[in-house]
Formats: structure tokens, C-alpha cells, sequence
């Protein structure tokens, strides 16, 4: 617990790593089915905890719930308004069992939600309730992959600070299972062509319905096969691809169309925080640039504690 930046090799982890994702897609589709739509899809989304990850609360008729995956005590723990509480030990199960099992919960604590029972944004989906094939967890390495987005989402958050026009919360999106935040222009953008696996075409229309520049993290298994870094902008401006950002180890992917920074290239430095901070400001710097947004009215100095932005 005492290593800040943990080693997260993709292929030790992978096969929890995919079940884990359809785990939280199963109780983010919860959250889904109860919370009005927001812009970009924001209601559906979790968020990083001191323990692990976090639904915040979800409307549940005049109640309250929330579902709380702990990757310390490794449990998905659900609670109400009124006190109620119920709790899914973590252990190796299919997803299959998972879903099964959070139902039950949900049938407990007297708040079932009929929701979505295949996955989004994966290759060859397989309806929750009929998945044997995925059910690895193994809990060291989940909460190797926790401790890494604890780090990450606070330096997302200070690089948030520096943005004064419309920005993202930090946040988990259990369809990509990628760490994200989202800096807007303010103006529309084309219509996105879609074509994201196991997604409609009109969720992510609606996501893409204005300009954007978009950092995040992925632990592996996306376009690349190890944990990276990556930042993107839609739509992405002449030259984009070609721009020299930083640091060194950074780099544009042509197969996913975004500047990918490793995982090791930040956790390796002597200052990571200043690593991982030069590849978001870099690579906004250049989606920006090239694509002449308002710099002058979107952009402001970055967040100090207690020291209220001067105006």
C-alpha cells in the first residue's frame, strides 16, 4: 500500500481486468436505467474513492441508493437512504453470477431495476446472465489497478483546475472502462459516424455532439496491450497527428487515432505527477491550437487550495 505509482502489467491482470469491467457494467447500467439522461452520458458513469469505486447516488424513487465497489476489503457494498445495507463479497465468479447475485441484492434492499443484460463497447458480447466465460479476480492485482487510478484521477483533477469553460467531471466510463476527463470549445461538432461496437449510434452521437479535446487512462486491453495514457481530440484538426508533444515517450497511434503515452513511461519518473501533467497540457495545447479555440476565454491559470482564481 505504500507504493504510490503501482506496476499494473496488463497481461498479469488481464483476464480479471475483463471481468472486473463487465462487473461494474452490469451495476453502472443500474445507474443507467435509474438517472435521468445528462449531457455525454454523465449520469452513467463512477467515480474513484479512497476504497475504490463509487456510483454516488442514484434515484431510486423518492429513495436513495448507492453501490460501492471496496477494493481494499473486496466487496460491492449497496446502501440506501434509510439505512439499509447489503453486501456482495468480490471473489472469482463468472458474470454470470455476478448478475445474478447483485439482482438478489437489489431484490434485499427492496430497489430492482430492470437494466440493459449484454455489454456495451466489447467484441462479441455475451448477455450477462449467460457469461460463463469470464470470472477471474484477483484481488492484488485489482487493487494494484485501484491504487494506480487513485493517483491518476487526482492528477486529472489538478489538470482540470486550468480550464474555465465547459470541462468533464473525472470520471470512470464503465462501456470504455477508461479514467476520462473532457475539455470543450463550446462550439458543435459534426455529426460523429458512429460505429462503436455494442453501442448506439445515437449515445455516442450525443457524446460527440460538440468539439473536444480528451485525455484518459486505460489499463490495457483497448487499443494498445499494456495500461497507457491517451488524449484525443474530436474532431481532430489538420496536423493534429503530426504534432511534437511531451514528454519523449509519447507518441500518436494511428490505429487509435490518439497520442498514447505509456503507464510505465509516468510510474518510471522521478516526478510523475510533472510527466503525466506535460503529456495532458501538451497534447490539449496542440488539439487547441490547431483547431483555434477562445484560449483566452477558456483557459485560466491552474487551481491553488485555498486561493480563489483572481478575476
Amino acid at each position: 500500500m505504500t507504493e504510490r505509482w503501482p506496476d499494473i502489467p496488463y497481461d498479469c491482470w488481464k483476464d480479471s481486468c475483463a471481468t472486473l469491467h463487465l462487473w461494474t457494467q452490469i451495476v453502472g447500467k443500474y445507474r443507467l436505467a435509474r438517472t435521468p439522461w445528462i449531457n455525454h452520458s454523465w449520469h452513467a458513469t463512477f467515480y474513484v474513492t479512497p476504497r475504490g469505486l463509487t456510483t454516488c447516488s442514484i434515484p431510486a424513487g423518492d429513495r436513495s441508493a448507492q453501490f460501492d465497489f471496496d477494493f481494499v476489503e473486496h466487496q460491492l457494498i449497496g446502501s440506501l437512504d434509510d439505512g439499509a445495507r447489503d453486501v456482495l463479497p468480490l471473489r472469482p465468479m463468472t458474470v454470470a453470477d455476478f448478475y445474478e447475485r447483485f439482482l438478489v441484492m437489489t431484490d434485499r434492499l427492496g430497489v430492482r431495476t430492470k437494466i440493459h443484460g449484454a455489454p456495451n463497447e466489447v467484441s462479441d458480447p455475451i448477455p450477462f446472465e449467460h457469461d460463463t466465460v469470464h470470472g477471474s479476480y484477483d484481488a492484488e492485482t485489482v487493487n494494484r489497478f485501484w491504487r494506480a487510478l487513485v493517483q491518476i484521477d487526482r492528477v486529472l483533477k489538478e489538470f482540470r483546475t486550468s480550464f474555465l469553460g465547459k470541462v468533464s467531471p473525472v470520471h470512470l466510463f464503465w462501456g470504455s472502462f477508461d479514467l476520462a476527463v473532457t475539455r470543450f470549445s463550446g462550439r458543435r461538432a459534426p455529426l460523429h459516424p458512429g460505429g462503436i461496437p455494442a453501442l448506439p449510434d445515437a449515445v455516442t452521437r450525443e457524446a460527440y455532439s460538440h468539439e473536444v479535446s480528451s485525455a484518459g487512462f486505460w489499463p490495457g486491453g483497448g487499443p494498445v496491450d499494456y495500461p497507457a495514457f491517451y488524449s484525443y481530440a474530436y474532431p481532430a484538426p489538420d496536423g493534429f497527428s503530426a504534432e511534437n508533444v511531451t514528454p519523449g515517450d509519447a507518441f500518436f497511434d494511428e490505429k487509435a487515432g490518439e497520442f498514447i503515452l505509456p503507464y510505465d513511461a509516468v510510474r518510471n519518473a522521478s516526478d510523475p505527477d510533472g510527466v503525466l501533467l506535460d503529456f495532458l497540457e501538451s497534447t490539449y495545447d496542440a488539439a487547441a491550437s490547431l483547431a483555434n479555440w477562445d484560449r483566452t476565454s477558456l483557459e485560466c491559470p491552474r487551481g491553488r487550495v485555498g486561493v480563489p482564481r483572481a478575476v
